[in-house]
């Protein structure tokens, strides 16, 4: 299934993709748990520094 929606995103313009995940997010995020969703943004940012940590705790 992440093919799949790995090459419907690859088709789509850049913008709209994004358009696309953050609805999707939207929806998904709020039904896991906050430790998920901290690691999630983490992964997403690229690493758990200390100075992405800290700036993520005001997010």
């Amino acid at each position: 299934m992440m093919a799949g929606i790995q090459e419907l995103l690859a088709r789509m313009a850049p913008e709209a993709a994004l358009e696309e995940i953050g609805t999707a997010l939207k929806k998904l995020l709020p039904t896991v748990s906050e430790e998920n969703r901290l690691n999630f943004v983490v992964n997403l940012i690229g690493g758990a520094g200390d100075d992405k940590v800290a700036s993520m705790v005001h997010l």
